[in-house]
């Protein structure tokens, strides 16, 4: 009995991941497809439409704007939409927030962007791994003085999307050398993941 219930939860581990992630990816081709999918079926000839062109039409979108931020006169028409859009009350209320999440774990050249792992010393042998967000303060409009000789260090927690921020003395802290990714994995898992090549 022991045995099959192993074996059942062996399957199980393996299982649930793999169609966990399959749903939310259906899912999110379906949300993506439906939000172009609908307004195509109107504009293109009938026989033009099929299943999946609003998805692909998604995936051109996104690369045209990548395109067009890597070129320096579209990309300043593109940077002055952002700002206006920034300047409406409601919409601002959810926009801002999502770029700047984006802009938080993607991979620019900017200081302030997820760069380097830290680890934290708590004091009685209490250490925490922490992502440095921001280093420097004056473009926040805020008193620059009272931060410093501090940098902005985030703590993701564990199975879920939250996490905390602490403006930390650059003398207590400790360069850890791994990449950023690793280091979210680790702590988005509590630690519990295994790189599979290291067995």
């Amino acid at each position: 009995m022991d045995k099959i219930k192993k074996i059942f939860i062996s399957g199980l581990v393996t299982f649930l991941p793999m169609a966990v992630t399959i749903y939310i990816v259906y899912a999110g081709i379906n949300i993506v497809e439906n939000l172009l999918g609908n307004f195509l079926r109107k504009v293109l000839p009938e026989n033009a439409y099929f299943p999946g062109v609003g998805f692909l039409a998604t995936i051109v979108i996104i690369f045209l704007l990548g395109l067009m931020l890597n070129n320096l006169l579209t990309a300043g028409v593109l940077n002055w939409l952002q700002k206006k859009l920034t300047e409406i009350p409601l919409v601002k209320v959810v926009y801002s927030p999502l770029r700047d999440v984006m802009n938080l774990f993607s991979k620019g050249n900017d200081s302030n962007h997820l760069q380097k792992v830290v680890l934290v010393d708590f004091g009685q042998g209490k250490k925490a791994m922490g992502l440095v967000t921001r280093e420097h303060f004056e473009d926040t409009g805020l008193n620059a003085d009272i931060f410093q000789g501090r940098i902005a260090v985030y703590f993701p927690m564990s199975y879920g999307l939250g996490g905390y921020t602490l403006l930390i003395n650059k003398s207590e802290l400790e360069s850890v050398d791994i990449p950023v990714e690793k280091a979210m994995s680790l702590a988005l898992t509590a630690w519990i993941k295994i790189d599979q090549n290291q067995k």
